[in-house]
């Protein structure tokens, strides 16, 4: 009787934790799965959206986990999000308001994991770097103003597309102060080049690559971002060569396995997100490798190297 009744008192308990409500895109598999498990297994105060374009997967992946851990079923929920659509990304916040209320602030934290890899440069931009602003404008008014997170997943293919650009370039991708209306016209500017590599490179653009020339976006987005928004905490990381449906198809073009390759299991691309998510990183705006270690925004870090300090 007595062991029925402390783990009663321990449900109470739990119930009664003010809850820090973590959403998570792409959340219903790979990276943004491991993600969203590590959350609920390290921290009992924590509530997950995880957050999916298809209904049908987000509510697969969301039962597959219940039913691996019935304990976590309170603290989890999926939540109906196309990055690529304002619409959805609206919708959304709407949905996450309607439960939680507006005051206090409903949402703790924020992670922008979903991406694409393959595309036009259009394609894979309005996904990988207008998907991320789109999130954060809907959801900055839904996070706790004092103590609020932004996690951007972006990737180390965007340091190394900084490093093939020219001098002038890198400058502009390594620029603090950059604001939203230049970042907005080298976009535009890029995506009217279409696939034509020697205007890429013509304009210091490297090879043109869409999806470092997203992440690398992405980055410079993460720190004007937390320029505006000092009182939060705003970083984006690599999760590092993952094995995800994004980076399969490499591994099958080469004839090789995954593991073969060095791509290593989702679970580890956790690392960095849950630093930030939970950890105490130096600075603001800044971009960190997948062993949660600052790196820099012009070429790669190795996980190992000693962190980057400029």
């Amino acid at each position: 009787m007595e062991g029925r009744r402390d783990k009663l008192s321990a449900a109470g308990d739990e119930r009664s934790m003010v809850m820090r409500r973590i959403v998570v895109t792409g959340g219903n598999k790979g990276i943004g799965l491991a993600i969203v498990k590590a959350i609920l297994e390290e921290h009992n105060d924590a509530f997950v959206w995880l957050a999916a374009r298809s209904p049908e997967r987000g509510r697969a992946a969301v039962q597959s986990v219940i039913a691996e851990r019935p304990q976590w079923a309170d603290r989890l929920a999926f939540l109906k999000l196309d990055v690529a659509s304002d619409e959805s990304v609206a919708s959304a916040a709407r949905e996450v308001v309607e439960r939680h209320g507006q005051d206090p602030a409903p949402v703790h934290a924020l992670v922008n994991n979903a991406g694409v890899a393959a595309g036009t440069l259009q394609e894979v931009v309005h996904v990988n770097t207008l998907g991320v602003r789109r999130v954060c404008e809907a959801f900055l008014p839904l996070l706790d103003p004092t103590g609020g997170r932004i996690v951007n997943i972006t990737s180390a293919a965007g340091p190394n597309f900084v490093h093939t650009c020219s001098p002038e370039r890198q400058r502009f991708f390594l620029d603090p102060d950059v604001a939203w209306p230049a970042l907005e016209q080298l976009i535009d500017t890029s995506i009217a080049m279409g696939s034509d590599k020697d205007a890429f490179a013509a304009a210091g653009l490297g090879d043109g690559s869409p999806y470092g020339f997203s992440k690398a976006c992405a980055n410079s987005y993460t720190m004007l971002l937390a320029r505006a928004h000092p009182a939060l905490r705003i970083n984006a990381c690599t999760p590092g060569f993952i094995e995800t449906d994004l980076t399969r198809p490499f591994a099958d073009a080469q004839g090789q396995a995954p593991a073969d390759m060095g791509m290593k299991p989702p679970s580890e691309g956790a690392r960095s997100a849950m630093f930030l998510l939970f950890g105490e990183p130096e600075g603001n705006g800044r971009y960190y490798g997948s062993d949660a270690v600052r790196s820099p925004l012009d070429r790669y870090r190795a996980p190992g190297d000693p962190p980057f300090e400029g």
